[in-house]
Order: C-alpha cells, then sequence, then structure tokens
C-alpha cells in the first residue's frame, strides 16, 4: 500500500528529510513520531504527492506521488493541523464543497454530508456558518470532509489537537475502525503517545530529517529489552533475601527491589508461576503478578535517549 526508498528533501538548503525509508500494508497505522521540524510534514506531503522529493522515490496504491500525484490524491484523504476551512460557510456547504471536487453529487453527495456530519456530532449545527465555532469543531468538520469520499489511504497531521477527552477517544475508535473494516491504511502524525499506542501498527521515529528506527512497536522493544517485566506485588521492598530466591529460579534474567516488592526480568511469561512458587515455598507472601509490556511511549523515550516515567528496566 506505501513504500518509501531513500526519500530526501531539502529547503534552501536545509534538509528535511534524509533518506527515509518504510513501509506499510493495508490496515496498518503508522505513526510518524518526532519534535517539531523532525520531518514528520514533510513525509506526508511527499508521500501524498505535495512536494517532489530531491533524491529517492514512493509508492502510494502502486502509483508514483512525484508523477501522478492528481490521481493518488483522488484515492486519499488528508487532515492537516490547518482545517482549510471557509468560515463563512456552514458546516454543510463546507462538506459540499469537498464532494463537489472529489466528484460526488447529487443524493449520494447528501447521503454522505449528512452521515459525516452526524457521526462527527455535528449535526445540530450543520447549516449554521463555522465563523465562531470552537477548535475542536472545526477539527471535526475537517475530518469528516478528509473521510467524505471513502480514501484508501488516510494521512492525519495532530487530528485529536483542541478535541476533548470525548471527542478524542471517538476519532481514535474512528480510525481504528476504518483500518479494522475497511482495510484503509493511516499515516498518523502525532505528539500524544498515549494515543499513538493505541493504534501503532508501526511507529517511525524522527529526528532531524532521519530516520532513528522503524518498525513494529513490539519488536522495537524486544530489541531494546530481552524478556518481560513482571511486577511482583510483596506487600513492601523486596529484601536481599528474596532478591536471591527470585534470582535463583529458571528464566530469570535479572530482578531488582521495588517500592511494593521487586520487579523481574524473564525470558518469557512461562517463567512467572516457577517465581511465584519459589518465592511461596520461602514463605514470602505474594500478592499480585503483573506483566508489563514495554509501551510506545517506553520504546520512543528509550530511542530518544530520555528516561520515560515508566521504563521497562525500572531506570529509565
Amino acid at each position: 500500500m506505501l513504500e518509501a526508498v531513500d526519500l530526501s528533501r531539502a529547503f534552501d538548503g536545509r534538509v528535511a528529510l534524509d533518506g527515509l525509508g518504510l513501509e506499510a500494508d493495508a490496515g496498518e497505522v503508522v505513526v510518524l513520531l518526532g519534535p517539531n521540524g523532525a520531518g514528520k510534514t514533510t513525509t506526508v506531503r511527499l508521500l501524498n504527492g505535495v512536494l517532489l522529493p530531491d533524491r529517492g522515490c514512493s509508492r502510494v496504491l502502486g502509483l508514483d506521488p512525484a508523477t501522478s500525484g492528481d490521481q493518488l490524491r483522488r484515492r486519499t484523504g488528508v487532515l492537516t493541523e490547518s482545517a482549510g476551512l471557509d468560515d463563512r460557510l456552514s458546516a454543510r456547504q463546507n462538506l459540499a464543497a469537498a464532494a463537489a471536487i472529489r466528484g460526488i453529487r447529487g443524493n449520494e453527495a447528501e447521503r454522505r454530508i449528512t452521515g459525516s456530519l452526524e457521526r462527527f456530532g455535528m449535526g445540530h449545527r450543520a447549516d449554521v456558518a463555522l465563523q465562531g465555532a470552537s477548535t475542536g469543531e472545526r477539527k471535526r468538520v475537517a475530518l469528516a470532509g478528509a473521510l467524505l469520499h471513502e480514501p484508501e489511504v488516510l494521512f492525519l497531521d495532530e487530528p485529536t489537537s483542541g478535541l476533548d477527552p470525548t471527542a478524542t477517544r471517538d476519532v481514535i475508535d474512528l480510525i481504528a475502525d476504518l483500518t479494522r473494516t475497511r482495510g484503509s491504511t493511516v499515516v498518523l502524525c502525532t505528539h500524544l503517545l498515549p494515543e499513538a499506542g493505541r493504534l501503532a501498527s508501526r511507529m517511525a521515529v524522527l529526528d532531524r530529517g532521519r530516520l532513528r528506527a522503524y518498525g513494529r512497536p513490539d519488536e522495537l522493544a524486544a530489541a531494546l529489552w530481552p524478556g518481560l517485566a513482571v511486577d511482583l506485588d510483596l506487600g513492601g521492598p523486596a529484601t536481599p533475601p528474596v532478591l536471591g530466591v527470585v534470582h535463583g529460579c529458571r528464566g530469570v534474567l535479572g530482578v531488582e527491589a521495588a517500592a511494593s516488592g521487586a520487579r523481574v526480568r524473564v525470558e518469557d511469561r512461562e517463567a512467572v508461576p516457577a517465581v511465584v512458587a519459589a518465592l511461596v515455598a520461602a514463605d514470602v507472601a505474594v500478592y499480585g503478578a503483573t506483566p508489563r509490556p514495554a509501551t510506545l511511549e517506553d520504546v520512543y523515550f528509550a530511542l530518544q535517549g530520555e528516561p520515560s516515567p515508566a521504563a521497562p528496566d525500572g531506570t529509565g
């Protein structure tokens, strides 16, 4: 569905993207992560044929964005941080304009417009001018417009900025539904790591135009931290003798004391029952054993060389 090889672009001598390589299949969400200026928006513009690369190439839906941009954009949807709406028009009129541009007319256009406005909770304001609408309301209308023609690939740049928690959850659920039921591929730029973690099939970490890591979050985590972290609730910090019991169990890669017990790193979850059994045999009360796989947030901060508040090894 999507592939980039050595994709590069500079502006006035400043490198915005340098040698990007990535790929995605149908139904996947590719999350682009990185600080401002990392190259996320440039990546989206190149993949959608709005910009031409200085070097490298890409293919989206089997098309070269550099030579078939118009044809490609008929099959893709885009939501940028700036909604691109006309405040003088109502939500319905804005979507009608988007439908006309996409060649959707008549009863079919009306059906899609009405359905989209209801889906995004804007039915009650469908015929009110957007001037004075909140950021969240404008974002909902813009997202409805991006989906009006049922795109096969969707590029989303900060789609939940300005939305309240309920609307944010609704947008995340919608993205998940698009990939699951329609097989749409989504390229998502976001600063919100929890939302990225809920959706990401693959993550791309960009820094000053260069790709630092790309892959499935669980695979990147396994490369950073072998095994599985497990929190043991022992009712208080584990003593050295207790740590010794745990460390002697088969499949244990490491163990350290924690505020309520110990954090153990095991080869896999199959080692956990043996650890619990050894503690019980040593007359140590075990109140809980909770596996804690690394999150996308953990992986991102580790790749950035920054401490995560909940790093899997307990050290950040």
